[in-house]
């Protein structure tokens, strides 16, 4: 995919709150493992009293939420997206801190000095990124020495993948971004980082309710083979691989802790 059309895909997908919303929903309500993925992220964060923290591509901010404990002993906090529009709605999920500065930012152009956090947080992001490199270039510039850089990602064998195989008879193909996956972001990192560590997230979905699955399904800019399907011809193929009114559907995230 080249920079103008991964760009064009990343605005018509984060335009607004409402698609990035209904893809959480369904990890929130079908997850096996109940701590969460996001409690699960801020379990891996060492952030200390006093810190300089940056995150990039706050999404909606959800993450954020009950984690004060983390929030407050930052000296600051900035929370920014590449979408004015999540970086809207990051701040009415948060709220407004002393500490928490809110703003658009460009991952390939970040608008601070060099050596100015100590903590740079990209998640779920750094796949959508058209210059990866350039990118990872100016975190590493801007982060300080022996600060740590957090990028959680997906696994190449997780939700797209089974739901390609599922419904590759409709002309469905796992168009997901690999730039940047569990299987390849170690050796990306490795360009510009030293150390790096890959930590695995164990989950998946057990779906009771098609219904959630199809919002899920017609949220994803992948998934545009299937706009002229009937939804009840979708909904009756995935029935076919529920067992016991469960539709289990396997999950591989994890995260890159790099120094």
């Amino acid at each position: 995919m080249n920079s103008i059309n991964d760009a064009k895909t990343v605005n018509e997908q984060y335009s607004s709150s409402e698609r990035l919303s209904t893809r959480i929903s369904i990890h929130d309500k079908y997850s096996t493992n109940k701590m969460g993925f996001g409690n699960w992220i801020f379990s891996n964060y060492d952030i200390r009293n006093g810190m300089k923290v940056l995150e990039l591509g706050c999404g909606t901010g959800s993450m954020w939420k009950g984690h004060e404990e983390v929030i407050r002993p930052c000296s600051q906090l900035v929370i920014s997206d590449y979408s004015g529009a999540m970086v809207n709605t990051a701040r009415e999920t948060i709220g407004e801190y002393p500490n928490i500065i809110y703003k658009q930012i460009d991952i390939m152009d970040i608008p601070f000095e060099d050596n100015s956090f100590d903590a740079v947080i990209a998640n779920m992001m750094l796949y959508h990124v058209p210059d990866i490199t350039k990118g990872l270039n100016e975190v590493r510039r801007v982060l300080r020495p022996g600060g740590s850089f957090y990028s959680a990602t997906f696994g190449i064998h997780g939700i797209m993948e089974y739901l390609s195989g599922i419904l590759s008879e409709f002309g469905v193909k796992d168009g997901t971004s690999m730039t940047f996956t569990l299987q390849n972001g170690a050796s990306v990192l490795g360009e510009i980082f030293s150390d790096i560590t890959r930590k695995d997230y164990k989950d998946s979905l057990a779906v009771t309710d098609l219904n959630d699955l199809l919002e899920y399904i017609y949220s994803l800019q992948s998934m545009t083979a299937l706009s002229s399907i009937p939804r009840d011809t979708i909904k009756e193929t995935l029935s076919r691989h529920m067992k016991d009114g469960v539709l289990t559907v396997p999950k591989e995230y994890g995260m890159f802790i790099s120094k």
